[in-house]
């Protein structure tokens, strides 16, 4: 739902449910961006009464998180006071684990990124050396003289158990099973840390898009690390210069396709993040294609995945796009999905023949004309990441 416009979610007049009422206003104040709403349309948007609005606009302007933005244009009467969400008030950090590199952001409350870094990273040197490499990026981009950090929000490839914080049997990584990333991390960090799969991000970055682009990139100054390596970690981001459509349209039902060195899906439904009973959702990259094709690293054969990266490595990225295309396709028959997006550093090499070859292949196999919209993903990962993170702060599902 577009929180920004006109749309709204109804709160509660009563005190149990304080933090949710506070969520619900602060989401409300970053989709309206910069201008800011009046406590009166706050109160009409969320069914609260005017005094519930102004005592808890009150609180969160004594913490920092809510200020004055001016005054509305008069209709007759005395033109009412705006308040606007304080972007710079606390900040999040999001980190994305690939098998061969890392990149951690620090973003403020509008999910722009303030701070970056990224390099190399060694999957298969097993978790203990990635603790360390997640707790230098973590310095790095976490400056103790900004704003107080709310959490780190850390992804990697799955299987994995987003509950319980601990890591599952990767894919040619068995020393990660049963690993209890987020334990370990919080213990040393001293913040809270939340463990997801690197596609989960990826879909919580496509749905929080809108919300980001309600704030100007102007006033943000962005470090990042002088000497950084390739960005590995970055989901598709090329803008319209790519010729290529990116969106930037507000939360609905979607599929977000991840390219990389591996494959896999994040499936935004219902409002939120679907990880599925067992944290198991998303395993995109190994559905069967071709029965008897060639092996894949996860024992079965013929997967998409190693039907798609074999197509990529023989440099065939239209081929490489019919395969991800057909896999897509599969995934909107069932799932009856509005968007397909796309992401990840293969797809962001070639963004133009991915989006065309996907579009192609869900046009021909279309059971209904009104066909999803396939696009590149707005943001990368790591973005989604501290987007988990900012989703408790304003009552979204994503975390």
């Amino acid at each position: 739902m577009n929180r920004g416009s006109g749309e709204s979610r109804g709160g509660a007049n009563l005190p149990a449910l304080r933090g949710y009422n506070e969520a619900l206003l602060l989401d409300l104040l970053r989709g309206a961006g910069p201008v800011g709403l009046g406590r009166t349309e706050l109160a009409a948007r969320t069914g609260l009464t005017p005094q519930a609005v102004s005592k808890i606009t009150a609180r969160l302007g004594a913490d920092g998180l809510v200020a004055e933005a001016g005054r509305a244009a008069s209709t007759g009467g005395k033109p009412s006071t705006l308040l606007r969400l304080m972007p710079d008030a606390r900040h999040a950090v999001g980190v994305h684990l690939d098998r061969d590199g890392f990149r951690a952001v620090r973003v403020d409350l509008a999910g722009r990124v303030v701070a970056e870094s990224m390099g190399p990273l060694d999957f298969a040197a097993g978790p203990e050396a990635a603790v360390e490499v997640v707790v230098r990026a973590v310095a790095r981009v976490g400056d103790p003289a900004r704003p107080p950090l709310l959490g780190v929000g850390l992804v990697a490839p799955g299987p994995l158990d987003h509950r319980a914080g601990v890591m599952g049997r990767v894919t040619g990584f068995p020393s990660w099973k049963g690993f209890p990333l987020r334990g370990v991390l919080e213990g040393r960090l001293g913040l809270p840390v939340l463990l997801d799969k690197d596609t989960n991000a990826g879909a919580a970055a496509a749905a929080g898009a809108w919300l980001r682009a309600a704030w100007p990139d102007a006033d943000v100054g962005r470090d990042a690390d002088a000497g950084r390596g390739a960005d590995v970690g970055r989901g598709a981001v090329a803008g319209p210069d790519a010729g290529t459509d990116v969106d930037v349209g507000g939360p609905r039902t979607c599929v977000y396709l991840h390219v990389g060195t591996g494959l896999g899906a994040g499936l935004w439904l219902a409002g939120g993040v679907y990880r599925g009973a067992r944290s198991a959702a998303g395993e995109f990259g190994h559905q069967v294609l071709l029965l008897d094709g060639p092996p894949c690293r996860c024992g079965a054969r013929g997967c998409v995945e190693v039907l798609c990266l074999e197509a990529v490595a023989r440099g065939d990225l239209p081929e490489a796009a019919r395969i991800l295309g057909e896999g897509a396709a599969n995934l909107v028959a069932l799932l009856d999905v509005d968007r397909v997006l796309l992401g990840g550093r293969v797809v962001a090499a070639a963004p133009e023949v991915f989006v065309a070859g996907v579009r192609a292949v869900l046009a021909a196999r279309a059971l209904d004309p009104a066909r999803p919209v396939v696009a590149l993903a707005g943001a990368g990962v790591a973005e989604g990441a501290a987007e988990l993170v900012l989703a408790s702060l304003f009552g979204r599902a994503g975390g």
